[in-house]
This record gives C-alpha cells, sequence and structure tokens, in this order.
C-alpha cells in the first residue's frame, strides 16, 4: 500500500452564478479519519468527488494525478483513492464477480484474487452469498459488497458517502471492521453521514460546510450522550 496525503489550495467549486464552497487550504494525511458535515446541499459530496478526481474544482488544484483505474464501481481508484456513493454500482454478475473487479488488474494469481474476495465477504458476513446474483440483494447488502470491493484494494484514502445510510447495526459494525484495518494500514478515510454511528465514532477530524466555508475541529472525543442508551454518540 501506497501512503499518501491529499492537499489543495484555493479550492472552489461554483454552479452557474453558485458558490457551493471555498476552501483556501486543505490536507489530508494517512491514518486520517474526519467526518464530514454540513446540511443537505452544501457540496459534501462535490467536495468528495473532487477529491476522488471524479469532479473538476472550478479553482484550485490537488496533488493527487489521473491514473489508470479511473471511474471504477461508479466511483474512483486513481492514485489509490477510492470513492463509495450512497447508492453503490454492481456489476451484472455475482457478489463474488463484483468483489473480484478490481483485484483482476491488480493480483494477476487467480487463486490469490478468489481467496482475497472469499476473505472480504466473510469479513462482511456474505460469504454464503458468494455465488448469488447481485439483484437479490438488499440495499445494507450491497454497501457491504461495496466496502469489500473497496478493502481488497487497499487504498490509500476511502471516501464513504453516506454509506451506512441504509445498514443495520451488524452491517454497519462488519463496516467498522474493515475501516480500522484501513486505519491500522495506513489509509485514511472521510467519512459523511447524517447520523452519529460506529463508523463515524472512528473519526477524530472534523469538516464542516457552512455557508460557503470548510470549518475544521480537530482532536473529537467521543462521548455518551446517555449511559444507558447502546446507539447514541455524540463529540465535544
Amino acid at each position: 500500500m501506497t501512503h499518501i496525503s491529499i492537499e489543495a489550495t484555493d479550492l472552489s467549486v461554483r454552479f452557474k452564478h453558485r458558490l457551493l464552497f471555498h476552501i483556501p487550504q486543505l490536507k489530508l494525511e494517512p491514518q486520517d479519519a474526519i467526518y464530514l458535515t454540513g446540511d443537505n446541499g452544501v457540496g459534501k459530496t462535490t467536495l468528495l468527488k473532487v477529491l476522488a478526481g471524479l469532479q473538476k474544482p472550478t479553482t484550485g488544484k490537488l496533488n493527487t494525478q489521473q491514473h489508470w483505474l479511473n471511474r471504477l464501481f461508479g466511483g474512483c481508484y486513481q492514485n489509490g483513492i477510492i470513492y463509495m456513493h450512497q447508492t453503490p454500482y454492481m456489476f451484472d454478475g455475482t457478489v463474488f464477480d463484483n468483489v473480484c473487479y478490481g483485484l483482476k488488474y491488480i493480483v494477476r494469481d487467480r487463486q490469490q484474487r478468489r481467496n482475497e474476495a472469499i476473505n472480504a465477504l466473510r469479513m462482511v458476513g456474505l460469504e454464503t452469498l458468494a455465488d448469488e446474483h447481485v439483484s437479490v440483494l438488499s440495499g445494507g447488502e450491497r454497501q457491504r459488497v461495496a466496502m469489500a470491493r473497496a478493502w481488497v484494494l487497499k487504498p490509500s484514502v476511502l471516501l464513504m458517502d453516506e454509506s451506512s445510510a441504509s445498514m443495520d447495526k451488524e452491517s454497519i459494525s462488519r463496516q467498522v471492521v474493515l475501516a480500522k484495518d484501513l486505519l491500522e494500514r495506513g489509509s485514511s478515510l472521510v467519512i459523511t453521514s447524517h447520523q452519529h454511528n460506529e463508523l463515524t465514532a472512528l473519526c477524530r477530524r472534523q469538516w464542516t460546510i457552512n455557508d460557503t466555508k470548510l470549518i475544521e475541529r480537530a482532536d473529537l472525543q467521543l462521548v455518551k450522550q446517555d449511559k444507558d442508551s447502546k446507539n447514541n454518540y455524540a463529540y465535544a
């Protein structure tokens, strides 16, 4: 795995006469876990797509370069960056085929590809569905497949756009296991979510887009709002 940083200066996106956001400076370091928040329509998804190289900013420049495996999975794998959409694209085929799709470009040995894909499916609890067509999957199961598909590629940066929105608690917990593994390997994560959960609890930095500006808060500390609550998280 190649560890990379993303740096940007004077980053802005404008739609016609509307300024979505302007960010003078932005930096994402290896092993960063960032919770990206903001109201609907402020540009969270747009910012992730800019970081992934899927959308060009109006002004500014990133320090990443275009690479060969671009726009993969309805997202992006370039220079070690993967963008996971809220409604992940599934190729017409089996669950196993979907997880293996990116591996065929970077792992030559077929048996090794199979072992890695099955291991990823086992970790998200879908190994028994490996030979099923993706059409039988629920929304949460599709997100599990998308996470397994990203994890096997060991990205340097994983951009997760509302990836836990259609998931139950067990599915989120399985997603967290893979996210933690990537962090331990040196990957960085940027996570958007409208709800606090186990996944957002991994974050120790927060970016909030508000009034076209990106406000950063570092060293987030997880606290329980209620001692008797098992699912209620807040940051202080």
